[in-house]
């Protein structure tokens, strides 16, 4: 699911290409889902770039449009039921505090002192935070998992932190907000998704994905079968910066025209430039899905766009 953060640019056309394509092959359906569980840095404006983003390079979702927003209420009641289960905890740390206790690779993280409060001491202090009682950073809630696990997204991550900020759909409605581990995989389930794909950087955090989804389905709150994730290489352009925050950094200094800037490699800026879509699925065909990461030469993806303005592009030859 993309975060309505930015533009989409040439490394998601690869995915949207093979998340749809992978659908339209084995007569299943693709959802466009919208990650926004952010709202300081979301707006409309890009929810309406990536619709057309993806209606451009040729897909469709026909009625599976969603937002993380849509279960809100669901993803609260479910850490509610975290909570009451003993699995989930109020953490009075201060993110710095809870940085210094994680934890290395090496060295195995130190619990909160506040990991063993009372369900009805974390309940009180939750549904508070709902309230709007307490700042920004104040409190979170964390789930209870493993401290010591080798994989340091176990532990004891933080699910939901307090925004006091106005959410593009939701208005003023929440000021404690989900965060994307929990809402991703829940999210999943709700709709009954059934692969689940994302970029590699993601296969360190399906144990999480998996032990949430597990955890809910094992106390009667999600139905099975449950969704499964599976990761796959992104695409890297020699010489190509595929990165929304840095691109966010170029239009914001001033350094291009904006986001539809020819020189910029977003799909819409590929559009100006004269790239085809047709020429972004010749280049997912050619360069196939694996799941190790490498470099793709730029020239591959201009011999794709050559090869296939050269059947279809009129051409005129004049003497001036």
């Amino acid at each position: 699911p993309p975060k309505p953060n930015g533009y989409l640019h040439y490394g998601h056309a690869k995915s949207i290409i093979l998340n749809f394509g992978l659908a339209a092959e084995n007569g299943g359906r693709c959802h466009l889902r919208f990650d926004d569980t952010n709202p300081l840095k979301e707006e409309t404006e890009y929810v309406a770039s990536i619709e057309e983003a993806v209606r451009w390079l040729g897909y469709d979702w026909g009625p599976h449009l969603y937002h993380a927003s849509d279960y809100y209420d669901q993803l609260y009641a479910f850490a509610e039921w975290f909570i009451g289960q003993g699995l989930a905890y109020v953490d009075s740390q201060t993110a710095e505090e809870m940085r210094a206790t994680r934890g290395t690779l090496t060295e195995a993280g130190i619990a909160s002192p506040w990991r063993d409060r009372s369900v009805a001491e974390n309940l009180d202090l939750f549904r508070r935070m709902r309230a709007g009682e307490f700042e920004d950073g104040a409190l979170v809630l964390r789930l209870k998992i493993d401290m010591a696990s080798p994989n340091i997204n176990l532990r004891d991550p933080a699910i939901y932190r307090i925004r006091h900020a106005s959410h593009h759909r939701t208005g003023d409605r929440w000021c404690i907000y989900p965060l994307y581990d929990y809402t991703h995989c829940i999210s999943d389930a709700l709709e009954r998704i059934t692969h689940s794909i994302c970029t590699l950087e993601f296969q360190d955090h399906r144990p999480l994905y998996d032990w949430v989804i597990e955890k809910l389905a094992d106390g009667g709150m999600l139905p099975r079968p449950l969704p499964q994730q599976f990761e796959f290489a992104r695409l890297n352009l020699t010489f190509v910066v595929l990165s929304k925050r840095k691109l966010i950094e170029l239009v914001a200094r001033g350094h291009v025209d904006g986001w539809d800037d020819p020189r910029m490699p977003t799909l819409v800026g590929a559009r100006r430039r004269g790239f085809t879509p047709e020429g972004f699925r010749l280049l997912a065909e050619r360069i196939g899905v694996s799941k190790t990461d490498s470099w793709i030469d730029m020239s591959v993806l201009e011999d794709c766009m050559r090869d296939d303005m050269n059947a279809r592009a009129p051409r005129r030859i004049a003497v001036l």
